[in-house]
């Protein structure tokens, strides 16, 4: 019998429009937030049930966290469950991102904000590292020697998980899959693997707000429907998918306003990939963000909503927790990986070095320390270093 949820629909769908507004540092942050507020703090959800969600997301198209919200939407309460909780995590930073278009197409690049990006960038790093960090401990084991010793294989299908990503720059879902078989077959290996003579079944002016032609929109609707139909993996996954079409195939954004954009994803609440919205804004105004925003995340919606029941039925099976056992430690190992890259790109000096640091250590002893507070912090840090930087070298 299935057992009763301990909160209501509307108290999930507030959850995930407070974490759409205030969740800051990617999918690598937001995985973590999940599991931190519904599985340690509230346990709206079960371990089992957020590590099989985590598994779906990894396996579905698309967007990672938005994957995995919707999955938890779907746990107790089906289709309305996983609408609202997508529609909820992902319309704060849409609503955010298109304003923020509005602002670029006016201002020409949003030069004040660049001081901004510099210090909120480092310390996304250090928030997401801390993330990453606790997701390992919980998903593959603890760094005790006895606890490695016993789940080797796993930790080396973490390690793998980071050198692949790291190597391709994207998630590999091949990898995944391998190591979900692997480690199944090693620990739980089903009955059709020990016999295989049995078959297995398996408004306003200046800022572009309306400003689109026909043959354009329709062109954003088939080359987003396709990223989320064809790109696997966290946000990351997806930035040379969109360069490739939208730089070098179409040649809507050029290299500056791709990188402004990527950038604006990064610093937005919510997930990573919202960066369609505002290059959909940017080429074809608020038809475009909406086009762009619905196609992107249409085919992770079907994805999750038709396999979430048929995997969660499936998930009690030995060989298929084995199966996600493996597939998730890959998995955390392709997020570090990710971090490892997104740090390549934000830690650029010692200030930045330093800004993500002291995020990391306060997160760490400060319990009481919310992300939100140290992207603001940061931001203000950026502005005045930057400022400082312009009054030391005045341009004459």
């Amino acid at each position: 019998m299935k057992q009763k949820p301990i909160y209501k629909l509307s108290n999930m769908t507030l959850y995930f429009l407070k974490l759409g507004t205030w969740g800051f540092g990617g999918p690598v942050a937001l995985v973590g937030y999940m599991h931190r507020d519904l599985v340690e703090n509230k346990k709206w959800i079960t371990e089992e049930e957020y590590k099989e969600g985590l598994a779906l997301a990894q396996l579905a198209p698309g967007p990672l966290a938005a994957q995995l919200g919707i999955y938890i939407g779907f746990v107790h309460y089906s289709f309305w469950g996983a609408t609202l909780a997508g529609l909820a995590f992902v319309l704060p930073s849409f609503i955010m991102v298109v304003l923020l278009g509005m602002a670029y197409k006016l201002y020409s690049g949003l030069p004040g904000m660049q001081a901004v990006f510099y210090g909120v960038s480092a310390s996304v790093i250090g928030i997401i590292t801390i993330s990453a960090y606790k997701l390992t401990l919980k998903s593959v084991s603890s760094l005790k020697p006895g606890a490695i010793k016993s789940n080797w294989l796993l930790w080396l299908f973490y390690l793998a998980g980071i050198v692949v990503t790291v190597i391709t720059q994207q998630e590999s879902v091949l990898l995944f899959i391998a190591c979900g078989f692997i480690y199944m077959i090693v620990k739980a290996p089903p009955k059709w693997f020990k016999r295989p003579s049995e078959i297995p079944s398996m408004l306003l002016m200046g800022t572009g707000f309306w400003e689109y032609k026909g043959k354009t929109v329709e062109e954003i609707w088939w080359f987003f429907l396709k990223a989320g139909t064809f790109v696997f993996g966290s946000g990351l996954a997806i930035v040379p998918f969109l360069h490739g079409g939208v730089v070098n195939e179409f040649g809507w954004l050029n290299e500056k306003q791709f990188v402004d954009s990527v950038a604006v994803a990064m610093v937005s609440p919510g997930p990573v990939v919202i960066t369609v919205a505002f290059i959909g804004y940017l080429v074809a105004g608020f038809p475009g963000a909406c086009v762009a925003a619905v196609a992107t995340f249409l085919p992770c919606y079907i994805f999750t909503v038709a396999f979430a029941p048929s995997f969660k039925k499936i998930a009690k099976n030995q060989s298929i927790k084995a199966f996600v056992d493996g597939i998730t430690a890959a998995v955390i190992g392709a997020l570090v990986g990710a971090v490892i890259i997104i740090a390549m790109r934000s830690i650029i000096d010692i200030p930045t070095a330093l800004i993500a640091l002291v995020s990391m250590l306060t997160l760490i002893y400060v319990k009481k320390a919310k992300e939100p507070h140290l992207i603001l912090i940061s931001a203000v840090i950026g502005l005045i270093l930057k400022l400082s930087s312009c009054c030391l070298h005045p341009i004459f």
